[in-house]
């Protein structure tokens, strides 16, 4: 008798431990409620792909290079971005020897009305700044050279920052809103 309410219990326990089991992974995750922290895209630009920092765009057909260096610059200064500094990555590589197989450059930019709670809150976050727009040449699909623009998205950044803020979540979001519409202006070489 007492080895079939041994077994009796064990099946019990062993029942209500797959039924726990079970329920913690049909369970929702609470922190999955939570919205995903990234900025608004314009329409017809592609979805932010939350997983990564970097948002790319192709520039459209006809534009050129200066057009788009001449649309950030302007589309930048009308929104109240400095541009305080550009890395020319590819013209340091040719004087190395290096082909750097097309334009391959950064250009900074701050907004510290936008940025500055994030910066308060939280000063770690200055390994990010100023945010970044990286102009380039790559392959596309035909293998064909072309002109793109992304950004090292500053939402996606705050995720290396313990507990942050909400106002540095909201400034973050805005940040990274107002840069998604300079590069799709810039891509289309937009003034």
């Amino acid at each position: 008798m007492r080895t079939v309410k041994f077994r009796f219990d064990l099946i019990f326990l062993s029942v209500i431990v797959f039924f726990m089991a079970s329920c913690s992974v049909s369970k929702p995750n609470l922190a999955s409620k939570d919205i995903v922290l990234i900025g608004q895209v314009r329409p017809g630009m592609p979805a932010i792909d939350p997983a990564t920092a970097i948002y790319e765009l192709p520039v459209n057909a006809g534009v050129s290079y200066q057009d788009v260096v001449e649309s950030l610059k302007s589309i930048s200064e009308g929104m109240n971005f400095v541009n305080p500094a550009n890395f020319p990555i590819g013209e340091h590589m040719k004087l190395r020897g290096e082909d750097p197989q097309g334009i391959k450059e950064v250009r900074s930019f701050c907004n510290l009305s936008m940025g500055t709670e994030i910066i308060v809150d939280h000063p770690e976050f200055l390994v990010f700044a100023p945010c970044r727009i990286a102009i380039y040449e790559k392959l596309d699909e035909h293998k064909k050279r072309q002109l793109y623009i992304a950004m090292d998205r500053p939402t996606f950044d705050l995720q290396s920052i313990k507990s942050p803020t909400e106002r540095a979540k909201k400034s973050a979001q805005e940040l990274e809103t107002k840069l998604l519409e300079i590069m799709d202006r810039a891509r289309k070489g937009d003034f």
